[in-house]
């Protein structure tokens, strides 16, 4: 019997989990129909700081141009690699820092404890969720699996029209080239459309991609099945 108490309490558990981020999922930040200011941006980065120099180089550039700008930083939370460094070129420029990181990954990632706020969340769903309602738009630094993974699922996101905010690539020393040649590719071959593709702004300089991002108008989202495509 207490086994079977155990048993359905974890499923009651989940089912309740699962309800909150249906519920999530209707909520205003899938509704905007305008796009009014940018005041809070999510970096996507790596907890490493990768083989060359101009990784970091370049993660304060565009921490600097957040300052610049009065845009607070949204990210991952921790203190190492390009995660690390741009929360903290931000701090020491005056700039505000929101982190949001899962309790499993707390200690592992060191989790910076300087931060303007900080968001410890019970798991990696609620924490991608939580700093998507966080910010106004989303911009992928050079990194791995999980940094793709991240910008692959907000840009999935944005062709559903679950939101319309802004989604980019800073495609610094080269780093994203080939990803890019190979969504030209996924687009010639017609498994996105080209509104769709057009989703993803691409700069090399991070002022030149913020500017974009100030006067981003999200394109109209028609139906994306609709009978005659299934």
């Amino acid at each position: 019997m207490l086994k079977f108490t155990v048993f359905r309490t974890v499923i009651n558990s989940s089912l309740e989990r699962l309800s909150v981020q249906f519920t999530r999922l209707t909520n205003p930040f899938f509704k905007l129909t305008t796009m009014t200011s940018i005041n809070t941006i999510c970096i996507y980065c790596g907890s490493s700081a990768g083989r060359l120099e101009t990784y970091s180089s370049s993660a304060s550039a565009i921490a600097e141009a957040l300052v610049s700008r009065n845009i607070k930083l949204v990210y991952g939370g921790a203190s190492i690699g390009l995660m690390g460094g741009v929360a903290n070129r931000v701090l020491a420029l005056g700039g505000e820092v929101i982190g949001v990181i899962p309790k499993a990954l707390a200690i592992k990632e060191v989790v910076h404890r300087q931060l303007t706020e900080l968001h410890i969340t019970e798991s990696m769903h609620e924490r991608k969720m939580l700093m998507a309602e966080l910010s106004d738009g989303f911009i992928a630094l050079p990194g791995g699996i999980g940094t793709l993974e991240e910008l692959f699922e907000i840009w999935t996101w944005a062709q559903l029209g679950f939101h319309n905010k802004p989604c980019g690539l800073l495609n610094i020393n080269g780093y994203y080239d080939s990803l890019i040649g190979f969504l030209d590719h996924v687009l010639a071959e017609q498994f996105v459309k080209k509104e769709h593709h057009a989703m993803l702004l691409v700069e090399t300089n991070p002022n030149t991609l913020l500017d974009r991002y100030s006067n981003y108008q999200s394109p109209t989202i028609k139906q994306w099945v609709n009978e005659k495509e299934t």
